[in-house]
């Protein structure tokens, strides 16, 4: 068979990522929905077993992905214009609701236009490769998701091109600033507004400073992006995200509609003509389809809630949840990193203890997740936990006499 000595190559590396202890877990499948009842929060059934699971592994923030009014939102725009809209945009596959999105989501985050994608990780690809030339030099953090290093792989930038900081460092991101070769057309600060792995975020106002007496140097400037993907919907006072919290603006926000707002698709909000560019020259939004009429739909509907009466009072229980928890995980004697994001890493410190705490949670019903060596480095081994809207008091009190029960 022509894939056999393929295979055979495959499962070399496949095995090679288990005995690494990287390789994933087998997919757990969820098969059911069970919503709020009384002072418990939503169940989840999973294929293969009648146990009702609590998640506290869901990005879904604002617990809306099963919102009945979304789910109507969704279902009168699919029935409208169907499932799917048979082109890329520039082929006559942008819809009314592609544009109701762009606009209300540039809204939202205070921009003067918006452009979505199918996901933030494309949203993140089509950034780089618009503003990316050979005279751009990028600085990121240390800790930036996957999908902006991906980024700058997928638009060629060179090693020679790009720098690194130390996490929130701001000594570090002054001398990368004074690093940049003095011919760079332009220099792109891009960052993660909420770091998914540690639930705390960039100091946006404290870069902006440090950005500032360079702006001078290079013929475009010094531009700064936050991914703020974990952050909008779900962080400052009104869910504008990290910008908001820490008060300050930068020039270029990407998010998603997957996390907080419970739907699916990413985007990115800027100017106008930074918008256009995108239009124009991001391979990951000329060149596949778009987000269907629903998930558009849904989407609008979702920041509608945000932006709500409704939605505020979500964020206040969030909250509420949050400091329940933290307080909680103190209580015990256990160790978290602080901040205010529903994010919320236990520091387990080591690695088969980990895997026990996930697995005895797993066995009382929890759903969490373990990073543990080489994911994290030795000593940094943590389970995330992630509060959503619809968690209760009665949950979060469930989880901690979980943890209090285990004896590692």
């Amino acid at each position: 068979m022509p894939l056999d000595k393929l295979d055979d190559s495959l499962r070399q590396e496949i095995d090679a990522l288990k005995n690494e202890g990287r390789a994933k877990i087998p997919e757990r499948v969820i098969v059911e929905y069970l919503p709020p009842a009384g002072e418990r929060g939503p169940r989840y059934k999973l294929k293969g077993s009648d146990k009702e699971y609590l998640r506290m592994n869901s990005n879904s923030y604002l617990s809306l992905s099963n919102d009945p009014e979304l789910v109507e939102a969704a279902d009168r725009a699919t029935r409208k214009l169907g499932v799917g809209p048979g082109a890329v945009r520039f082929i006559d596959g942008t819809f009314s609701y592609h544009i109701a999105l762009e606009e209300r989501i540039a809204r939202f985050v205070g921009k003067p236009a918006a452009k979505i994608f199918n996901s933030a990780y494309t949203s993140n690809c089509g950034l780089a490769l618009a503003v990316s030339n050979k005279q751009t030099y990028w600085i990121g953090d240390q800790l930036n998701h996957n999908s902006i290093i991906r980024a700058m792989r997928i638009s060629n930038v060179p090693g020679s091109n790009r720098a690194i900081y130390d996490h929130n460092d701001m000594e570090g991101l002054r001398k990368c600033l004074d690093g940049a070769p003095q011919d760079m057309d332009r220099v792109v600060i891009i960052f993660d507004g909420v770091f998914s792995m540690r639930g705390d975020c960039a100091p946006i106002d404290r870069i902006l400073k440090t950005a500032e007496p360079h702006q001078t140097r290079f013929k475009d400037g010094v531009i700064t992006v936050v991914d703020d993907s974990h952050g909008i919907g779900a962080f400052g006072k009104t869910g504008r995200g990290t910008a908001e919290f820490s008060g300050a603006q930068p020039d270029v926000i990407i998010g998603t509609f997957g996390k907080a707002f419970g739907v699916n698709g990413g985007f990115v909000a800027a100017s106008e003509t930074l918008i256009e560019a995108l239009r124009q020259k991001a391979d990951t939004y000329i060149y596949t389809n778009p987000l269907g009429v629903g998930d558009c739909a849904a989407a609008i509907k979702a920041i509608d809630l945000c932006d709500s009466a409704e939605g505020l009072q979500r964020m206040v229980n969030i909250q509420q949840r949050i400091k329940q928890f933290r307080q909680g995980i103190a209580a015990l004697g256990l160790e978290s990193i602080p901040g205010p994001h529903p994010v919320v890493p236990l520091l387990v410190r080591d690695t088969a203890k980990t895997h026990r705490l996930v697995q005895y949670l797993f066995d009382q019903g929890v759903l969490v997740v373990g990073l543990t060596f080489p994911v994290v480095p030795r000593g940094d081994e943590t389970i995330r936990f992630q509060i959503n809207a619809a968690h209760t008091k009665t949950d979060i009190d469930e989880v901690l006499k979980i943890l209090s029960r285990f004896r590692g």
